[in-house]
């Protein structure tokens, strides 16, 4: 099996694959993009960070200047005050940035559109610090850590061009040989500087690697600091899973649409057929029995697919709401089942939450007959704080497991999906409640 492809840069850097991927070329793309934003993020702060500078030379010689002393505190100040909204547009752009070494999901914090409520939440969210401090990081020790990187290639660059900076510059005016100095050492032919340019190829695996890890380390602070990654990525796999239910639904409507007005139309219209021929032939004839055997077996499987049609998307449901449609569950049920509606218990429900309930219901009812051994059942149906509420409750033996392959977990998955939640009790000998709790609004 193939091994599992990287999904960030930060997990490509384990890879014995790196070199060969296309990480390191991404790697670059990060880090040369964010010089620009590293560039003016320390001058916008260059103030502020003179001041401190300052400061600290100031108190390394033992002495305290108390203007500059008020100038850094002054500067540390504005910063506070302003800051947070300096910062926003450097966290948006970074959030887009970031796609670039990490392609996972990063969101903000719920927050007002624009205006004054925009404003005065940039001083109130912790995530409006969260930004400040990412570009307190930005002007301060990224500088820093960028440059050495670019010192890094700098040398390696020159180790690579050796050859070519030593013949450029080989001789003077008089004839003489120029001696180029490769760091401590002296360079006077390109024969020499061969070893330097196969030292700078040899050391472009590992610049590759530390672009890498400055890289990562620069995308993981500005996830860690610009927003709720493991959260957008959960809200993304919830909307991922209602988006499937919506279409299984959708699915399951046209399913329904074209089994009536197709195979139940044309059964109706043989079933006419059949019993028009019926009329011409003698009671007592081979061909009059065939024909009164094959309309027999046509309205069985009119009323077999007309079990399945309301199965797959009941009329009732769409037609007068979840009390009713459950009240008909009930009536078509083998089983002696009672549906008690509590109050404020609403007709009407969003399409997903109504679909959800009845599809809980018939699915527990269905196991009830199947595997409970029970002779009766109660469904309740309840609306407390926001959530509707489905119980099924029936007298059997008990003991049903998940893991039976009664169609718990499928419901359980189901429930989920739309953001409810299942809860079982069913102690061996019974008796067995079905809880189903859906989120919706009054």
């Amino acid at each position: 099996m193939p091994a599992e492809q990287p999904h960030h840069l930060l997990a490509a850097l384990a890879s014995r694959r790196f070199l060969v991927s296309g990480w390191p070329w991404r790697a670059a793309a990060y880090v040369l993009t964010a010089l620009p934003v590293i560039g003016v993020a320390a001058l916008l702060l260059s103030p502020v960070t003179l001041s401190w500078a300052a400061t600290f030379r100031f108190a390394a010689d033992g002495r305290f200047h108390l203007p500059v002393l008020a100038v850094t505190a002054f500067l540390t100040m504005a910063l506070g005050g302003v800051g947070t909204v300096l910062a926003a547009p450097f966290a948006a752009l970074e959030r887009r940035r970031l796609r670039i070494a990490d392609p996972r999901p990063v969101e903000p914090g719920p927050r007002p559109a624009a205006g004054t409520a925009w404003l005065a939440a940039r001083y109130g969210e912790a995530s409006s610090w969260q930004e400040l401090l990412y570009l307190v990081l930005l002007g301060t020790v990224a500088p820093i850590a960028y440059s050495l990187l670019a010192f890094a290639a700098f040398l390696v660059a020159v180790f690579i061009v050796s050859p070519l900076l030593v013949w450029w510059d080989g001789t003077d005016l008089d004839g003489v040989a120029d001696t180029i100095a490769l760091g401590p050492w002296q360079v006077t032919t390109p024969a020499q500087a061969i070893p330097y340019l196969v030292l700078g190829l040899a050391l472009l695996p590992v610049l590759a690697y530390l672009t890498g890890l400055l890289a990562a380390g620069h995308a993981a602070t500005a996830r860690a600091l610009l927003g709720h990654g493991e959260q957008a990525e959960l809200r993304e796999v919830a909307r991922s899973r209602t988006r499937l239910v919506d279409a299984f639904d959708a699915e399951r409507r046209r399913i329904e649409r074209d089994l009536h007005d197709g195979a139940q139309h044309r059964l109706t219209s043989l079933s006419l057929q059949l019993g028009v021929a019926r009329l011409d032939l003698p009671d007592d004839t081979p061909a009059a029995q065939a024909l009164d055997r094959a309309r027999a077996e046509a309205k069985d499987l009119m009323v077999l697919l007309r079990d399945l049609v309301h199965g797959i998307s009941p009329q009732t449901l769409a037609d007068l709401g979840l009390p009713a449609a459950l009240r008909d569950l009930a009536d078509r049920s083998p089983l002696d089942v009672t549906v008690a509606v509590g109050p404020g218990v609403a007709d009407r429900y969003p399409t997903r939450v109504e679909n959800t309930a009845y599809f809980a219901a018939s699915e527990a009812l269905g196991n009830v007959a199947k595997h409970a051994g029970a002779a009766t059942a109660t469904v309740r149906l309840a609306h407390r704080h926001d959530t509707l509420v489905v119980e099924v409750h029936d007298d059997g033996r008990g003991g049903a497991d998940p893991a039976g392959g009664t169609g718990l977990t499928g419901l359980a998955d189901r429930v989920a999906a739309v953001g409810g939640r299942l809860l079982l009790s069913s102690p061996a000998g019974g008796p067995t409640l079905v809880r189903v709790e859906l989120p919706c609004l009054p």
